[in-house]
């Protein structure tokens, strides 16, 4: 074969490895970078990132896609990944993982660990999807990880019991964050506050020191500043910041208008936006807001309020102003607006029941605790300004609690045994 051929034939073989090669490491970025699917997305903020979503709804409410009636009673939200929802239940002292297709036809189900079993025994922790992995925590404290596909279990920990982790009254509500190779979880109790996980088997990578705290019924959140990552977290007794290189507590704060010898009601997954951290609770305890100092070593609160005491329905921050609902003395509760900056009160109104909140297009997505409610409401800080509502029918007994969330231009609605979903895409 005269050389120019020869050469030209290897350059050719070269350029084909070349390409493989980028492909080959594009998939493994991809891989590295998975999306996460968990609570209250946008990364915890309940803010839906979706666009193209309708401004109005029909009378009758929109478009019921499917409707599956088959769950056993919780309080979870659905999450995705593997072309499946997952979402969880409980029966017989057991909380179960779910798999539904994207029509809601049950696929598999699965023992994901003891449930709490005193007062409101049922589901609570939403699923973490990450790749073919699905992340739970039970009632009582016990972790698994799945596979999304065949739902086998790949490794169980049950971490309360193992970390001599303490309870409130109402047990274990947290669902799990990832974070690269690691996976949190809060136990509390008198031996660590927060612990760190591999998040591929289950073993434990470090363990923060104790302060000597009950956990609270709170989601964290991941955030970076002042040159660090932290884990901030709310137990009974405080919030509180984590360094997730290593465990160690930068900073803690206690609660303003704790209840004397009863548990605080901490339920709200906290905001966070340049330096600040909002924290409300239920049970007239109201709402605060920290700043974390420049070196994330200490935090103080800088503003407080006794308006926006947020039972367990979420709160979000939408263009400057906080939206969600109060307690106001064990009765219905009204939809309030707070400013960021101060906690100025810009509206307070009744509508329904309280309940809970999201956010997608500068729209709030409203649903009430008692009568099962969803309202449309434009997020403006000049009035309750309800554009639509309609009126969920399925499901058992009990109230309303699980929290609404946005996929792919469809309404994710719970209620008990039921999971509806409805088209809200504009067409």
């Amino acid at each position: 074969m005269p050389n120019r051929l020869l050469k030209n034939k290897t350059m050719k073989n070269q350029i084909k490895l070349f390409i493989i090669s980028l492909i080959l490491f594009s998939s493994g970025v991809q891989a590295l970078a998975q999306k996460i699917s968990e609570w209250r997305p946008e990364n915890r903020t309940g803010v839906s990132a979706e666009t193209g979503l309708l401004k109005s709804w029909p009378a009758e409410g929109p478009k019921l896609l499917w409707e599956n009636l088959e769950l056993t009673k919780g309080n979870s939200s659905p999450s995705f990944g593997n072309n499946k929802v997952y979402i969880t239940g409980t029966e017989d002292g057991i909380d179960i993982l779910y798999a539904l297709d994207m029509n809601g036809k049950m696929l598999w189900q699965k023992a994901m660990g003891r449930a709490w079993n005193e007062s409101f025994p049922e589901s609570r922790a939403t699923p973490t999807i990450e790749g073919n992995r699905v992340y739970t925590c039970s009632g009582i404290g016990d972790l698994a990880c799945f596979d999304g596909n065949t739902g086998e279990k790949i490794w169980a920990y049950q971490a309360s019991e193992e970390n001599k982790g303490t309870y409130g009254n109402w047990g274990i509500a947290e669902s799990l964050i990832i974070d690269g190779e690691k996976l949190y979880f809060s136990p509390g109790g008198p031996e660590t506050n927060t612990i760190a996980l591999n998040k591929t088997t289950g073993e434990i990578i470090w363990k923060s020191e104790s302060i000597d705290d009950k956990p609270g019924y709170v989601s964290p959140i991941l955030v970076q500043y002042a040159g660090k990552k932290m884990l901030i977290n709310v137990s009974l007794d405080h919030v509180y910041g984590v360094d997730i290189s290593n465990g160690d507590i930068l900073w803690k704060v206690g609660h303003v208008n704790p209840r004397e010898g009863r548990d605080n009601i901490l339920c709200v997954t906290p905001l966070f936006k340049d330096g600040k951290v909002y924290v409300t609770a239920g049970y007239n305890i109201g709402s605060y807001q920290i700043k974390i100092a420049g070196d994330a070593n200490s935090a103080e609160i800088v503003w407080t309020d006794d308006v926006l005491d947020v039972h367990h329905g979420g709160v979000v921050l939408v263009d400057g102003y906080i939206y969600g609902s109060n307690w106001l003395n064990n009765a219905n509760g009204n939809w309030c607006c707070l400013e960021w900056e101060t906690g100025k009160k810009m509206w307070e109104e009744p509508w329904n029941c309280k309940g809970s909140v999201i956010a997608a297009e500068g729209i709030l997505y409203i649903y009430d605790e008692k009568r099962g409610n969803v309202g449309l409401v434009k997020a403006t800080p000049e009035k309750f300004d309800l554009v639509s509502s309609f009126k969920i029918e399925q499901g058992n007994n009990g109230p309303f609690w699980a929290h609404p969330v946005i996929h792919n231009g469809i309404l994710y609605i719970r209620h008990t045994n039921a999971l509806m979903a409805y088209d809200i895409k504009e067409k």
